[in-house]
């Protein structure tokens, strides 16, 4: 196939079969309880220069405890990927934990943008649907998939995408490349000790990028029985075998919000987005995450359980995923 054009965007790629043979020598597929802290979670898991990953929003279920905890931690020189990031790509960035990104999605807020400008962070450009393409391929042993959405934007111009001949029809086809994180991260309902776990609601590519990457860290809003998941299995969104850690984190989300659970904090998002350099950037870091010990600890020193109650009060689905 001639290609036609290339994007510009570097790209973090890895042969299907060397995948392949990663799962094959470190994926184990016995039922082992896998259940720890979110300490030793990201200290066994994520490592400096890692590509991370997770499957959500800011808003909506995305992994903040996890995130506050690699922040925590000083992770260095992470590859950030996400279809809609909003304020922990600040927190990232702003704590020299991520150097690059690669988002369908970034915004609020004028520190991201100014770093941005300054060249602190190299930001990639794609679309929510060609990440989730990208894992896709990523999850079949793929290198590549095509698709048609990006044909004609400007988009394309600035991501890793290729434009090739499409052999059938002879027409322009956009290919993108697979997608191999070294670490998923991603907060769900429930799970058990073993690794399955359960999303109600909106899912994105929550099993594709589980079945993508090298290692998997699941939090979660609740802990129940093994044998839940063997009552119902059509439930299970993510299976244990391809999990490496499960850590319990109620609010694991905040302060975003989780279908069925609670709502968002617009307050406390709206905090972080008023963040406009780098002394009002470690004044929050300092504040929020380096003097706070863990997730328990931010709950019960900085959002308290008032505030909680108040959050599950506003989620507007009650029940329904038991």
């Amino acid at each position: 196939m001639d290609v036609l054009f290339e994007g510009q965007a570097e790209i973090r790629f890895t042969h299907p079969d060397d995948f392949r043979e990663w799962v094959r020598t470190h994926k184990k597929r016995e039922p082992v309880e896998k259940l720890m802290t979110e300490r030793e979670a990201i200290a066994r898991l994520v490592s400096d220069g890692d590509y991370l990953a997770y499957d959500f929003s800011s808003l909506t279920r995305g992994p903040q405890a996890l995130v506050r905890e690699i922040i925590r931690q000083r992770k260095r020189d992470l590859w950030v990927c996400a279809e809609f990031t909003l304020h922990e790509s600040a927190l990232l960035v702003g704590s020299g934990c991520a150097s690059r990104i690669d988002v369908g999605f970034m915004g609020y807020g004028s520190y991201i943008g100014k770093v941005v400008a300054e060249g602190r962070v190299r930001v990639f450009e794609w679309t929510n649907g060609s990440l989730a393409f990208r894992m896709l391929a990523g999850a079949r042993g793929i290198p590549f998939i095509p698709m048609r959405n990006l044909l004609g934007t400007d988009t394309l111009r600035h991501s890793g995408a290729k434009v090739v001949q499409d052999p059938f029809t002879g027409d322009p086809i956009c290919l993108v490349p697979a997608l191999n994180p070294d670490v998923f991260l991603v907060h769900v309902h429930q799970a058990d000790v073993f690794g399955n776990a359960r999303i109600f609601g909106t899912n994105l590519f929550a099993l594709e990028a589980a079945m993508a990457s090298k290692k998997v860290i699941v939090s979660c809003e609740e802990i129940i029985d093994p044998s839940e998941f063997r009552k119902e299995p059509s439930k299970t969104t993510i299976p244990y075998f391809l999990v490496d850690a499960v850590v319990h984190l109620p609010f694991g989300a905040y302060p975003g919000g989780v279908q069925g659970r609670y709502d968002l904090d617009l307050e406390h998002i709206d905090k972080v987005n008023a963040i406009t350099n780098d002394q009002e950037m470690q004044v929050y870091l300092q504040e929020y995450i380096y003097d706070i010990e863990d997730h328990t600890t931010f709950l019960e020193k900085k959002v308290g359980w008032k505030r909680l109650q108040e959050l599950i009060r506003r989620a507007a689905i009650k029940e329904g995923y038991h």
